[in-house]
């Protein structure tokens, strides 16, 4: 990336803290939501929950925009390798909406690909704002990816590495770099662990608690 201003950098600091927090908070969501379907016993709780989940999935991509559904790779594509870089205000209240339904549905889908969206829509459209265009604006999206990213894994070097390789440019490494790792602190305050690290320790526990069900069900009668 060619011709990017110098004073790009005070936009950028903005979105890694944006970008962070949002991912970092979408993950404490998660978690949250989780913990509260514990309360779900019955299987006809748990399916009515399923339902109610996509009907919502399904009313936000009828009614306001249909980048609602799937990864988001459309927006990532759109944003970057086309001139249609900005998007509206909602779309990443949706990308964040709708992983966090989907997701706590217990379905397949994963939770990677939907934060590189995510993170790329609020790139999208925190440069509309400052009236972006051409390289300084792929760079901000390329910096919201990172970042929202970075929020959820907490892993800046990782998450660093990953984006670059999505671009030859060697000239966006310290963008990029202080993104991760300016994402990477201010997330702490939403979290102290990853989304994953939280994830892992909640099957764990649930894997123990199993166990001990087990051990307490194959005792004989006293």
């Amino acid at each position: 990336m060619e011709n990017i201003p110098a004073w790009i950098i005070l936009v950028v600091l903005p979105i890694a803290a944006i970008a962070g927090l949002s991912g970092s908070a979408m993950g404490r969501i998660i978690l949250f939501i989780f913990k509260k379907k514990e309360s779900l016993k019955k299987n006809y709780q748990k399916y009515i929950y399923v339902i109610v989940c996509g009907l919502i999935i399904a009313s936000l991509a009828i009614f306001i925009d249909h980048r609602t559904f799937g990864s988001g790779k459309e927006i990532m594509v759109t944003t970057l390798f086309t001139d249609n870089k900005h998007l509206e205000w909602y779309m990443p209240i949706l990308r964040i909406v709708g992983p966090i339904v989907s997701f706590s549905t217990g379905a397949a889908g994963g939770i990677f690909a939907p934060s590189l969206s995510a993170g790329a829509s609020i790139g999208a459209m925190v440069s509309g704002w400052f009236h972006l265009a051409g390289p300084a604006t792929n760079l901000i999206i390329l910096c919201g990816m990172t970042g929202f990213l970075t929020g959820i894994t907490r892993s800046p070097f990782t998450c660093s590495i990953l984006v670059l390789e999505m671009t030859n440019s060697h000239n966006i490494i310290f963008y990029i770099m202080l993104t991760a790792l300016s994402a990477n602190l201010i997330s702490g305050f939403i979290s102290r662990h990853s989304f994953y690290d939280n994830l892992k320790d909640k099957y764990i526990r649930e894997i123990h608690a199993i166990e001990v069900q087990e051990k307490q069900a194959e005792k004989p009668a006293e």
